[in-house]
């Protein structure tokens, strides 16, 4: 990865993970909910994204504050309300031009005021409770993505944009990040998804095998990580790197050792993960394993174990001035949801303040 070598300065490796699950839908769904998925709340639990735009919600902003990009299997807000559900989308250089009406805005105008005077009636006093209120607000929302030019350039891109981020649907995502980022109209999560890691035969062939994805990483992050760090952030001396945290990692990591009887590799417990920008102090890796990358052998942090997905999303909540130990009383087990499981007690988890300092 040529590109993201030249971004090291930037990037700081942590290398002592470990996943829960080497299971794809678990391991999947865990690393976006930060918690078992097979427990009660696991399967009601928001997104990590979906906590971020109800904590950090711009209230009158353009855009959703939950944005996916490029994304296959993802959580959406669980029990929070739906206007916290991810806005997602693949990404094409036309932007957001299929959101327009076919018979053009002042007929569109027209039938939605049609359409309020009959539904205003209605909705009062709704026997649909919140739920309906909830569709209205998501309703109003999605209306006003449309003929906004602000919105429709985030979106937009250009062909010389696609081939600097590689020519991908992820360098593609990268670029539609950056646009979002810098236009900030109220996304304050951005999740995109490079699928394809799967490699339980061949894994170093050229074509088909791990060079392949990695291409398309190295072309598509390392260009993101070069344009936010040269443009002007919203605070006075910081650029728009220092004021996003970038995250980087996988569900789980692959067996090490010698490849498999399919010349690939299998699911394993032991990852990495890799963090860039909002404060990361760059050009280090935290942690180590043994020389094989089997199991974590000096975990870099102040905790001493094995850094976990619920430690990975109370970093991004703290980094975010997000409360991670906060409690909730508002789930519909009457349980209280934790946005990190287990928070309050010292010794279980919390940020990797190691990424900081």
């Amino acid at each position: 990865m040529p590109n993201l070598a030249a971004q090291l300065d930037k990037i700081a490796i942590l290398r002592s993970v470990q996943a829960w699950a080497a299971v794809h839908s678990l391991a999947q769904t865990w690393t976006q909910i930060a918690r078992n998925p097979a427990a009660a709340l696991g399967k009601i639990s928001p997104n990590i994204g979906a906590v971020v735009a109800l904590e950090k919600e711009v209230h009158g902003a353009k855009l959703p504050g939950f944005i996916a990009l490029n994304t296959g299997t993802i959580v959406g807000s669980g029990y929070f309300d739906s206007r916290y559900a991810p806005f997602g989308l693949v990404p094409n250089q036309n932007g957001l031009s299929q959101s327009a009406h076919p018979d053009g805005k002042a007929k569109f105008d027209t039938r939605i005021q049609m359409l309020d005077a009959l539904d205003g009636g209605l909705r009062a006093d709704s026997p649909l409770g919140s739920e309906a209120d909830s569709m209205g607000a998501f309703s109003e929302q999605a209306r006003g993505l449309m003929y906004d030019s602000a919105v429709d350039a985030a979106f937009k891109f250009t062909a010389d944009d696609h081939g600097k981020y590689g020519a991908s649907s992820f360098g593609d995502s990268c670029v539609v990040a950056r646009n979002v980022l810098k236009a900030n109209l109220g996304a304050r999560y951005i999740q995109i998804q490079l699928g394809g890691w799967d490699n339980h035969q061949n894994i170093y062939d050229t074509t088909r095998g791990i060079y392949p994805r990695a291409r398309q990483l190295d072309s598509g992050l390392a260009p993101l990580l070069a344009d936010l760090a040269a443009t002007p952030g919203v605070a006075s001396g910081k650029t728009l790197l220092d004021e996003t945290l970038i995250v980087c990692m996988g569900e789980f990591g692959r067996t090490v050792g010698n490849v498999n009887n399919q010349a690939g590799r299998d699911h394993f417990l032991q990852q990495f993960a890799v963090f860039a920008g909002g404060g990361t102090r760059g050009g280090r890796a935290i942690g180590s394993t043994n020389e094989t990358g089997a199991y974590t052998a000096d975990p870099g942090w102040e905790r001493n174990r094995s850094a976990r997905p619920e430690d990975i999303a109370a970093t991004i909540y703290s980094a975010l001035g997000i409360d991670w130990t906060t409690v909730r009383h508002d789930d519909p087990f009457g349980r209280g949801f934790e946005y990190v499981p287990f928070a309050a007690s010292e010794d279980a988890y919390g940020p990797v303040n190691a990424v900081f300092e």
